[in-house]
């Protein structure tokens, strides 16, 4: 094995020890909030400082070395991981609201939840036209809120080149309903 190969394979173990061992941080609560469901709670990553440091690491390292003027995040713990994010790599930082919450004029998109329908909103003037825009929150389901937050950075005529989160539930199938964009998570379960 040549030398430059040695470098880039320790490289790539040091990267995925960070991304697996952000799981060790995450709670996991049976049968709530009702019986058959595996809470994946990140509480417990907020309150372990060293969880919390390698969560926003471990999701910052999922930019690379992408072009990106804007990091938006989805209220509420979405934010909590965009906030810093934003901050490290000195952009601007875009918050996605539940609607009736910003107090600008705004543009909104409704989306559908298991037992009715929600709405969030972006100000008008927090993307530009042509800005790339890194979508961040901190757990995929059903995908909803982050089509939905994707669907509005568009219609204000951004780009979104990534999408990102801390947690997958794999088996709510998100990452199918948000297929025409790049996205990765730190930790996958392949359950609900």
């Amino acid at each position: 094995m040549k030398r430059w190969e040695q470098i880039l394979e320790t490289v790539l173990r040091k990267g995925e020890s960070k991304l697996r061992n952000v799981e060790k941080y995450i709670r996991t609560i049976p049968d709530f909030p009702k019986p058959g469901i595996m809470f994946r709670d990140i509480t417990s990553v907020l309150q372990d400082a060293d969880g919390l440091h390698e969560a926003i690491d471990a999701m910052q390292e999922l930019i690379g070395d992408q072009e990106v003027d804007v990091i938006a995040g989805a209220e509420s713990r979405g934010f909590i991981f965009a906030m810093p994010i934003a901050y490290n790599l000195h952009k601007p930082f875009a918050p996605v609201r539940k609607k009736g919450k910003l107090p600008c004029e705004t543009i909104s998109e409704e989306y559908d939840l298991e037992y009715g329908t929600a709405e969030i909103e972006m100000h008008k003037d927090a993307i530009k036209p042509g800005q790339k825009v890194v979508l961040i929150d901190d757990l995929i389901a059903t995908g909803g809120t982050l089509e939905a937050a994707a669907k509005i950075i568009e219609r204000l005529g951004g780009e979104v080149v990534k999408v990102i989160a801390l947690v997958e539930l794999a088996g709510l199938n998100g990452r199918e309903r948000l297929k025409k964009y790049d996205v990765e998570t730190v930790v996958r379960y392949e359950g609900k």
